[in-house]
Formats: structure tokens, sequence, C-alpha cells
């Protein structure tokens, strides 16, 4: 698993959107525009994007963790080298 793509955004408030990310789960299933999101504790946590009204994706709380913990490294990968 690894990310392909981290897209920083502007944050705004205390919940927003901090950066979309593009996600390879493996060989075979890559996701994206899956959304970083920071809590207002600073938590971070990522959700598959939506269709409409619905998710596209949901992800077990072992793969979020991992997923989310992914996009953290690369959005402060992507933070230093600007």
């Amino acid at each position: 698993m690894r990310i392909l793509y981290c897209h920083p955004l502007k944050e705004n408030t205390s919940r927003d959107c901090v950066a979309f990310v593009d996600v390879e789960l493996n060989e075979d299933v890559r996701l994206y525009g899956l959304r970083l999101v920071r809590q207002p504790d600073g938590a971070h946590l990522i959700y598959a994007p939506t269709c409409g009204q619905r998710r596209a994706a949901t992800f077990s709380t072992p793969m979020a963790k991992q997923l989310t913990e992914l996009a953290v490294e690369a959005l402060g990968a992507v933070g230093h080298d600007r």
C-alpha cells in the first residue's frame, strides 16, 4: 500500500479537508480522491470520495488507520518540499 499523489489544500476551520490523496492498495486496486480531514482535536481521518449521496467505499478500522498514517506522512513530505 502506498500514496501515489498528495495534493494539500489550504486549511480554513478546525475540521477541514487538508489534502486529497490517491492510493495504491495493491498492484490491482487504486483509489483516487480520498480526503484527509483534520478533526477539531487535531487528529486526522481519511474518507473515501462520495458518489452522489453515497460513499464510494468504506474501510475497516485497521485499514483506515494505516491509510491515514500514510496520508499524513505524505502530507508532511509535500509540506517540506514547498
